[in-house]
């Protein structure tokens, strides 16, 4: 898990004001993908493209655990996605489908090298590393590892965030050096917003685990962690951010049961007093931009406007290429001939120690219209299946940890994690898309969702955390005592083929 985390710790780097190109984030999701490619190739040779039982040395099955000939010792029972298991064919298809897509959109592109670039991206962002992520996570401890480093990164960034708006070092918004955007200066103002809200909802998922599926202190901790990270997110002045986040967290709730549901909205509802009565000037203005959503349509600002005609010209250009768009990287040069007088020069940015420069409009802030106008309904079917597929299997897996018995259902806190931040991504994406040092956000998104939605059915999960109870391992030739006495394996991993059906052991694993 190092790559992946190293991808996240690599997102505080600071952003060099104008600077364009891939970020250090986007190098070490690169490492990650190579990595993950490396092993695959190591151990399949290693196994000489059998199915061979990956357990690290030689190794016989005794009751659903693997005891290796060299030490004696005990091992906990394979995951479902081990390092360097290949994918599923459903995963396979989901992640594949989209290449073909981008290929076709990478043809019509204005020139090779745009095309190449934007494929690259889009590679990047929505199929190699969600499927490096999918490949490297072995069982639901993983996930948590991840969503632990989210959190971390979102409390860093958040914190920041209230130290601008502190002491008036943020960016410039409404004559006033307060809007909190972290490390990633004003040029991304979505940056520290979107880190903040994943982090939000990756805690308010840990924090919602049941009794006795997680370690003691997840759920203090985790609930502790989701409020502290409501204040720089309302700081953040993101009103996008604010929908999607309230939006999933209901979800969330709604996902862990109507009990939990009302208790969370009652603390939600103190601290949300609490928030804006401390506040104390910022509250005018949290209330004046909450009040601003209500009047998109009637009064809208001028970055409403800009959005609304954008939309416009994103929607023209597909009419004129309903099946593959204007090429990928089209839309900034066909922007100009499709827009109305309407739009506006650029965005202004300042503040959080850079100078005042106008941000040129290269996008129409709407992933689903970008990808209609540059890939056309190849595209947009491609991708959006993609997503939605992974959404449904998701969802659907979530419902089923509620009626599955104890020892047989995964964990809820990962489902609701997964989930939510797949589905934070893909309300967000109605008023944004890509670009910036966050985008490598998205992939993480994609990458949980699949291991959730798109894992074996039965998998294994390693007896070496606290708060775990003696439980059953389930193999192909019916269900055989593992008396782990640290943590439950709530769904067990497949035998693979040949291997003779387990015996009842006395061994316990340590």
């Amino acid at each position: 898990m190092l790559p992946a985390l190293a991808v996240l710790a690599l997102l505080a780097y600071p952003a060099s004001p104008g600077a364009e190109g891939a970020t250090p984030a986007d190098a070490a999701s690169a490492v990650l993908v190579l990595t993950v490619a490396l092993r695959l190739l190591r151990e399949r040779r290693g196994d000489g493209g059998g199915g061979e039982d990956r357990v690290s040395g030689e190794s016989r099955r005794t009751g659903g655990t693997a005891e290796t000939r060299e030490t004696g010792r005990p091992h906990a029972p394979q995951a479902p996605f081990t390092p360097g298991a290949p994918l599923t064919p459903r995963a396979a298809l989901l992640l594949g489908v989209p290449v073909l897509a981008l290929a076709l959109a990478a043809l019509g592109a204005a020139d090779a090298a745009t095309g190449i670039a934007g494929l690259g991206r889009y590679l990047q962002i929505f199929v190699l590393v969600p499927a490096a992520l999918l490949l490297s996570l072995r069982d639901p401890r993983d996930l948590r590892v991840l969503a632990w480093g989210l959190v971390a990164l979102a409390l860093a960034e958040g914190g920041v965030g209230v130290v601008q708006y502190l002491t008036g070092s943020g960016a410039s918004y409404m004559g006033e050096d307060i809007r909190a955007v972290g490390t990633f200066g004003p040029g991304d103002v979505m940056g520290m917003a979107t880190v903040v809200a994943y982090g939000l909802v990756a805690a308010s998922g840990l924090a919602l685990a049941r009794p006795g599926e997680a370690p003691r202190l997840q759920r203090p901790l985790a609930a502790a962690c989701a409020a502290a990270l409501l204040v720089p997110l309302a700081l953040s002045f993101s009103r996008g951010a604010w929908i999607a986040t309230a939006a999933v967290l209901g979800l969330q709730l709604l996902g862990a049961g109507p009990r939990r549901a009302l208790k969370v909205l009652a603390a939600a509802s103190a601290a949300a007093v609490v928030l804006v009565g401390g506040l104390g000037i910022g509250s005018a203005m949290l209330q004046e931009r909450l009040s601003s959503i209500t009047k998109v349509t009637a009064a809208p600002d001028q970055s409403v406007t800009d959005r609304y005609t954008m939309w416009a010209a994103a929607g023209d250009m597909w009419r004129e290429h309903p099946v593959t768009g204007v090429g990928l990287k089209g839309f900034p040069a066909h922007r100009d001939s499709h827009a109305s007088l309407a739009l506006s020069a650029g965005s202004d940015t300042a503040g959080a120690g850079q100078d005042f420069r106008v941000q040129a409009l290269l996008s129409p802030h709407d992933m689903y219209l970008l990808v209609l106008s540059e890939q056309g309904l190849i595209g947009l079917t491609a991708l959006g299946g993609c997503w939605a597929a992974l959404l449904v299997l998701g969802v659907r897996r979530l419902v089923g940890t509620h009626r599955s018995p104890f020892p047989r259902r995964r964990p809820l806190d990962c489902g609701l994690v997964a989930c939510g931040l797949l589905l934070w991504q893909l309300v967000d994406f109605v008023y944004a898309d890509i670009g910036g040092p966050a985008t490598v956000m998205t992939a993480f998104a994609l990458g949980l969702a699949a291991w959730w939605g798109l894992g074996v059915r039965y998998g294994a999960e390693r007896p070496d955390a606290e708060g775990a109870e003696p439980t059953r391992v389930r193999g192909t030739a019916g269900l055989a005592p593992c008396e782990a006495e640290r943590r439950p394996a709530p769904y067990a991993a497949p035998r693979p083929a040949g291997h003779p059906a387990s015996q009842p052991s006395e061994r316990r694993t340590p």
